[in-house]
């Protein structure tokens, strides 16, 4: 295990002899910081990490021995934030791959959990439902969890931590671990994490049904993040019952929604401002007309880095009216006449921004476009980045194969 406080210095391994851990500090803060009235208003945020050593998996008591002593020597400090991670060892197969067995993470999260009342944050990779639970019921502060390699068991105990506000949960990984997330852990996230305003969720599965319950009972709901999802077909209809969703962020999808049914069974989000598409797979149209159908309230929307954005998929965008600033960048297919033809539509614009999108071309600009651009109160306009560079440097790389002969 290793502590680390903000101050970006490691304390001695504690399987080694090493001064008290109330006189390393001392030597590292100020003068100020020594003052124990000055110390016991202080916020040290202090990261722990369980790394797989041979001596910690044969011994999961020495966990509760480092915990201990913190809870000890740092009694005068408010611990706020802590990540609780498990190493990973690489090998050659898959019986390389080891992590810390979950008893041992629970036990450290129970002594966590006792000396470590006024937590805000944490971090856990691994663990189970018990060591949740114990988190949950002596660190009522707590408001932000990551969770990795989670799944609808250990959501039962993340239920327990009623006054959470953001919520990051990795299930599945490609290469690292398969947990499952499904509608069961979705619904018992969200009856128990009522609070919720900021919820990703990271290689989940899940349906209509899991979305519809974090909508339905997550009423202060602000930001809802997608990243590689594994959702059901279907599901897509469940984002409308967020009624108070400011912005819905998708990122890494290899697609949206296979099957999202009819636009007027998808309702939509009243109090969507942003639209986020970052490294997206975008080429279902059926998919990408129903998410600008539910997101047609969106002020932002913004495009970075997606495949499949061709001028009949983004010709779609036309129902999101109110947009007021658009920003894409590195989206290839996409021409100027395609760009053209929804953003004339769009009379709030007011930013608009295009970075290295090789199909959009200056001399493609029609008088209308031009126009338009003269309207707004913000324009970046590089969609061909060879002209950042002075027009007799362009060709630089040409006369460079001379000099590495």
């Amino acid at each position: 295990m290793s502590f680390h406080p903000f101050l970006n210095n490691k304390i001695p391994n504690p399987n080694f002899p090493s001064p008290p851990l109330k006189t390393w500090l001392n030597s590292k803060t100020s003068d100020s910081f020594n003052n124990m009235n000055h110390l016991q208003t202080s916020e040290f945020a202090i990261e722990i990490e369980l790394t797989r050593f041979e001596t910690v998996v044969e011994s999961p008591r020495k966990i509760n021995s480092v915990v201990e002593n913190i809870r000890f020597e740092l009694r005068f400090i408010s611990v706020v934030s802590m990540r609780v991670d498990t190493g990973w060892c690489f090998g050659f197969s898959e019986e390389g791959k080891k992590l810390l067995p979950v008893e041992a993470i629970d036990k450290g999260l129970k002594e966590v959990a006792k000396g470590c009342p006024n937590l805000r944050k944490l971090e856990v990779t691994g663990g189970s439902e018990e060591g949740l639970v114990s988190i949950g019921e002596e660190c009522v502060t707590l408001m932000e969890l990551e969770l990795h390699k989670c799944n609808d068991n250990v959501l039962r105990g993340v239920a327990a931590c009623r006054n959470l506000q953001v919520v990051k949960l990795i299930g599945s990984v490609d290469g690292f671990y398969e947990s499952v997330v499904s509608d069961i852990g979705l619904t018992i996230l969200a009856q128990g994490c009522k609070r919720l305003v900021k919820l990703e969720l990271v290689g989940c599965e899940g349906s209509f049904d899991g979305i519809k319950a974090i909508g339905s009972c997550c009423l202060m709901l602000e930001e809802l993040v997608f990243v590689d999802h594994r959702m059901d077909d279907g599901w897509l209809a469940g984002v409308s019952f967020c009624e108070n969703l400011k912005t819905l962020r998708f990122v890494s999808c290899k697609g949206i929604d296979g099957n999202p049914g009819l636009e007027e069974h998808l309702g939509f989000c009243v109090a969507l401002e942003s639209l986020h598409f970052q490294k997206c797979q975008l080429r279902d149209k059926n998919a990408m007309g129903a998410v600008f159908s539910v997101c047609r309230a969106a002020k932002e929307v913004v495009l970075q880095d997606c495949w499949g954005l061709d001028d009949g998929v983004f010709r779609l965008a036309v129902v999101c009216r109110r947009v007021k600033l658009f920003d894409i960048e590195g989206c290839s297919l996409l021409t100027t006449e395609g760009l053209e033809s929804v953003i004339e539509s769009w009379n709030d614009l007011e930013c608009l921004r295009v970075v290295s999108c090789k199909n959009i071309k200056d001399s493609d600009i029609s008088p209308a476009l031009a126009t338009l651009f003269t309207t707004l109160k913000e324009l970046k306009w590089r969609p061909d980045t060879k002209h950042l560079l002075p027009s007799k440097e362009v060709n630089m790389g040409k006369k460079g194969g001379k000099f590495f002969k």
